[in-house]
């Protein structure tokens, strides 16, 4: 089965490279540390698995594993999202400036890929419903959005 496509954005590369960085040489001696100090703290008692500190530091070590292979996931799939060549039609990279409806207050997002969303800062995922509604389209047209309450209209006012 092939690899998944990772779309990221410049910043975003840069900010997975260094927090896979941050994993291996900060975060992985550091529980390393911890489990062998858990390890001879439990050589007193019966098990190992007797201790809470060693299962609560195993717990810490799967998950920085974990987060280390999917970081290392999206670094072999990314594909880098330039700035479009072009500020007519939405595509992954736009910056675009939205209403909802005819007299809502603008709201401002950037397309990027999924791994990068933060709608609350701004980011939204092309595979968002927003944001699969938007793609293809240019300033001036209107999109609608189907969310839990009912359909939203939206209004395109700018690109970037």
């Amino acid at each position: 089965m092939p690899d998944q496509v990772s779309f990221v954005t410049p910043e975003g590369l840069e900010r997975i490279k260094r927090q896979l960085h941050e994993l291996r040489t900060v975060q992985r001696p550091r529980i390393i540390q911890q489990l062998k100090e858990a390890l001879e703290q439990a050589s007193a008692q019966a098990s190992p698995l007797e201790n809470p500190d060693y299962a609560v530091a195993k717990n810490e070590q799967a998950f920085i594993e974990g987060r280390i292979l999917q970081l290392e996931q999206i670094l072999k799939t990314a594909v880098l999202i330039e700035e479009p060549n072009t500020s007519e039609i939405i595509s992954l990279g736009t910056r675009v400036t939205i209403t909802e409806g005819t007299d809502g207050a603008p709201e401002h997002y950037h397309i990027v890929g999924s791994f990068e969303a933060d709608p609350l800062h701004g980011f939204i995922s092309n595979e968002s419903p927003l944001g699969r509604a938007l793609m293809g389209h240019k300033v001036g047209d209107i999109v609608t959005v189907q969310a839990p309450d009912g359909e939203i209209e939206f209004h395109i006012q700018a690109l970037e």
